[in-house]
């Protein structure tokens, strides 16, 4: 059962590292982000991206299966979760409004990181087939939802006292409003360029610090103010409902999450 915990481990590990790479690899490549052909960005590896991150998914349920982590009930739970969240997304709101974040917050903070990892990458994967729209920005929403709740998950092991959960989670959810657009601004702009406005836009050769300058300019320029309506929505929405969902799923918790041992384990036991 610990070894399937650690091949699970190295799963949501070796997803967050192909996603990295993902979002950073065109810095590396000056003359793929500066070709011609760079209004087509990441059409050719995102339908790769997303089928890789896609059975990494799945390895990931099946080795919490086998290992005792979720069982058939709580990945029926995941299912409806997911098919939630995604018709959450397509609740309109304005500017970057979207409710899709609340639930792997919350979930993440009860049934751990990689749960909150596979419900929030999943359920962008959903909604983009409900009708959110498919592109080449899918599997990047999907890793950046995806680490919101594995970090989230994180966060649960070092916050521990209920009575500060709710004001740290409204924090942290107005935090991940800025978070996500400053993260999703990255899969493109190392492929957009305009003459007008050069200084805010990524060169080749330029330096780490000039870099993260030309960023921020193009980031208060272009996104601030859509990530501040989201950041306020992520806020108010946990503030309004985090308390009631946090006790409905740890109320599910309590009924269909168990530890499977071995029989080795059982005996010891027994045994003192």
């Amino acid at each position: 059962m610990n070894r399937l915990r650690r091949v699970n481990q190295l799963i949501i590990l070796l997803s967050c590292l192909i996603g990295l790479l993902a979002f950073l690899y065109p810095f590396f490549n000056a003359s793929l982000a500066q070709s011609p052909s760079r209004a087509n960005a990441h059409t050719e590896d995102a339908p790769i991206l997303m089928v890789g991150l896609v059975v990494l998914c799945l390895g990931s349920v099946l080795t919490t299966l086998g290992s005792g982590q979720m069982n058939s009930k709580t990945v029926a739970m995941l299912g409806v979760l997911t098919a939630a969240n995604a018709v959450l997304r397509l609740v309109p709101g304005p500017a970057g409004f979207s409710a899709v974040f609340v639930l792997p917050i919350l979930t993440g903070s009860v049934f751990g990181a990689s749960f909150g990892f596979l419900l929030g990458a999943l359920s962008i994967l959903v909604s983009a087939f409900v009708g959110a729209g498919i592109g080449p920005w899918l599997p990047y929403q999907m890793f950046v939802t995806g680490w919101l709740g594995l970090c989230s998950g994180l966060l649960a092991r070092i916050v521990r006292r209920r009575r500060f959960e709710i004001p740290i989670l409204i924090v942290w959810a107005a935090l991940w409003g800025f978070i996500f657009g400053a993260l999703m601004n990255v899969w493109f702009w190392p492929y957009v360029f305009q003459a007008q406005q050069a200084e805010m836009y990524w060169q080749p050769g330029a330096a780490f610090i000039e870099a993260i300058k030309r960023y921020a300019l193009f980031y208060v320029t272009t996104s601030a103010w859509w990530d501040l309506a989201r950041a306020v929505g992520n806020a108010l929405l946990i503030g309004l409902f985090g308390k009631p969902i946090l006790k409905l799923l740890r109320r599910f918790q309590q009924r269909f999450f168990f530890e499977i041992e071995s029989a080795n384990s059982v005996s010891s036991d027994v045994g003192h």
